[in-house]
């Protein structure tokens, strides 16, 4: 892996740096650097996501067969600095999501940091219509949250609470609000948030004006057909722009990290997560 940006006197062997150094596979220690949150106080929700050349989040409804070793690994270095990892129910389900586990790599880091050796595994669903008797609910490491609105149905907030998730209301309808998941998991202590989708819980994040940060995967591939882009449902009235932070690169994956401007951030908008089922 390389850096391109920001330009350093390490980014090119031009600068005198061996290839072998400068084009090499990153420890998870400097993964874990380049990737570190901000230093700055408040909660921080971070996206995860991947896409192919030509605009496609998924290949036959997974983003696996898009991805690389590489990608993995950022993947996996991502987790490990977050409180908690936030997905919607419909990911839950297709990507058969399981509890996160705790990585040796990680193990001091997070325990100077104060948190739990693994992070916590927030659902996101109106419905609550989740197998309850899956490993995520029944065997995790760090407890794991399920996030609705307060009118969601009582019998499957029931078993979700017999099944041991906690049961967290972000909204007054069927669904959480966007705005209100990220204050309700900051005040439970989930300040460093990464959210890995899907599309429409992103896009709904997007149109909330809550998401500070984006690390996008750009796979050199080509799909064409009709999959989903990254982010999904509503637009917003203007588009964001948001700040290139970094650039990585290896065998032709672009692994880029883009944030919000602090300085133009405005206040998040109300807006109901209908679409995370």
């Amino acid at each position: 892996m390389r850096r391109l940006f920001p330009v350093t006197d390490q980014t090119s062997e031009s600068a005198g740096t061996p290839a072998s150094v400068v084009d090499r596979e990153w420890t998870l220690d400097e993964l874990a650097e380049a990737y570190a949150y901000p230093d700055r106080e408040g909660p921080w929700l971070r996206a995860n996501m991947v896409s192919t050349l030509d605009g496609a989040a998924q290949h036959d409804g997974r983003s696996q067969p898009i991805s690389g070793a590489t990608d993995m690994r950022i993947f996996g270095a991502l987790r490990g600095l977050a409180d908690a990892v936030v997905v919607g129910a419909e990911t839950v389900r297709q990507e058969g999501y399981r509890p996160a586990r705790a990585r040796e790599a990680f193990a001091a880091r997070r325990a100077a940091a104060g948190q739990p050796p693994a992070p916590a595994v927030v659902v996101l669903s109106a419905s609550l219509e989740l197998d309850f008797t899956l490993p995520l609910f029944t065997a995790p490491l760090t407890p794991t949250l399920l996030v609705t609105g307060a009118a969601a149905p009582a019998d499957r907030v029931e078993a979700a609470r017999k099944a041991g998730a906690e049961v967290v209301l972000a909204g007054e309808g069927a669904g959480a609000e966007p705005a209100r998941v990220v204050a309700e998991l900051a005040e439970r202590g989930f300040e460093h948030l990464l959210t890995e989708g899907g599309p429409r819980l992103l896009g709904q994040f997007v149109a909330a004006g809550v998401l500070d940060e984006l690390c996008l995967t750009v796979s050199p591939m080509l799909t064409a057909g009709g999959a989903q882009r990254i982010a999904g449902g509503p637009g917003v009235p203007v588009p964001e722009r948001f700040v290139l932070a970094s650039v990585l690169e290896e065998a032709g994956f672009l692994f880029t990290r883009y944030r919000r401007s602090w300085e133009s951030a405005e206040s998040p908008v109300p807006f109901a997560v209908g679409g995370a089922h």
